[in-house]
C-alpha cells in the first residue's frame, strides 16, 4: 500500500487518483495515516465498494450467515439440483 503526504496529494491529485485505481493509497498528515484514497478502475468496482460499505446489506450477509450456521440453509447441492431439473 502506497504512503503519500497530504501536501503531495494536493499537488498531484489526479497521479494518485490513477495509482489507486490499482491499490489503496494512505493518505499522512503530519506524518500519520489521515485517510485513504480509494479508486475504481470500473463501474463495477464502484458498485462492489458500495455494497460491501452498506450497513443494510452487511446486517443482511450477518443474518444469512447465521441461519446457515444454525442449518437453516440450503446446500449448493440442492440449488444444482433444482437448476436441473428446471432444465
Amino acid at each position: 500500500m502506497k504512503e503519500v503526504a497530504l501536501a503531495e496529494l494536493k499537488n498531484r491529485f489526479s497521479q494518485y487518483l490513477r495509482e489507486a485505481e490499482k491499490e489503496p493509497v494512505v493518505v499522512l498528515r503530519h506524518g500519520r495515516p489521515a485517510g485513504v484514497l480509494v479508486g475504481f478502475a470500473n463501474d463495477d468496482d464502484w458498485f462492489d465498494f458500495r455494497i460491501e460499505n452498506d450497513p443494510r446489506f452487511r446486517a443482511r450477509m450477518e443474518r444469512a450467515y447465521r441461519s446457515v450456521q444454525e442449518g437453516k440453509g440450503i446446500s449448493w447441492e440442492e440449488i444444482k439440483a433444482e437448476e436441473d431439473k428446471k432444465r
